[in-house]
């Protein structure tokens, strides 16, 4: 099964090119219009203009039999004291499950973080969505996986929009990995995920384009 050996066999994160930092904030930018244009996801554009941060995972693929597994690469991103948008740093989604399950899937991922405790929680702590991070997460999007509105409280919304079947979906288990080589590749410098995220003190020109589109939906 190509996609399944694709997954399991990238081990701790998922590989990318070293163009990749560039491309995955221009396609960041690209998911974010249409996901919020998505007529499946009215609600997109409130939870947005509200959150903290936000992780966008252009392409995820997630596959199996009995056993699934899932990845891709992404950007978080998260507001300034002022209420702007700041700059991005690079994760990968890394996932596996048990259970009965079958199928493969394509799936653009916005995560919505709306509070600034879960934002931190992801710099400072690097593991599994919501057991390990102790914040809740809770799913609307299109399709199997947004079938059902879980726990509208949850500290991070996930949106997705899904191409393919499958049964058994859920973030829970899944880890955010931090991506320093592509940190590195982007700034020019091996610098810190809290430096960036927390304390704002690096940027990067190329990320003005996903820092107007973030900022033009907060201000409407």
């Amino acid at each position: 099964f190509p996609i399944l050996f694709f997954l399991t066999s990238c081990g701790s994160y998922v590989p990318i090119t070293p163009q990749g930092p560039f491309k995955l904030v221009n396609r960041a930018s690209k998911t974010i219009d249409r996901l919020t244009r998505h007529e499946d996801l009215p609600s997109l554009k409130k939870y947005l203009s509200k959150a903290a941060g936000v992780a966008i995972f252009p392409k995820t693929y997630k596959a199996g039999f009995i056993f699934g597994a899932e990845g891709g690469n992404g950007i978080l991103i998260a507001r300034k004291p002022d209420g702007m948008w700041g700059y991005p740093v690079f994760y990968s989604l890394v996932g596996g499950s048990w259970g009965l399950q079958a199928g493969a899937q394509r799936s653009s991922l916005l995560l919505i973080i709306r509070n600034k405790k879960a934002v931190e929680s992801i710099v400072r702590h690097q593991g599994k969505l919501g057991a390990d991070f102790g914040i809740a997460v809770g799913s609307i999007g299109r399709g199997i996986e947004g079938a059902t509105t879980t726990n509208l409280a949850a500290d991070i919304l996930t949106f997705s929009d899904s191409t393919g079947l499958y049964g058994g979906i859920s973030l829970e288990g899944t880890a955010m990995i931090r991506r320093n080589d592509l940190n590195q590749q982007f700034y020019g410098k091996k610098v810190e995920t809290s430096s960036i995220i927390l304390e704002h003190a690096h940027k990067n020109k190329f990320a003005e384009d996903l820092r107007l589109l973030l900022n033009t939906i907060s201000k409407n």
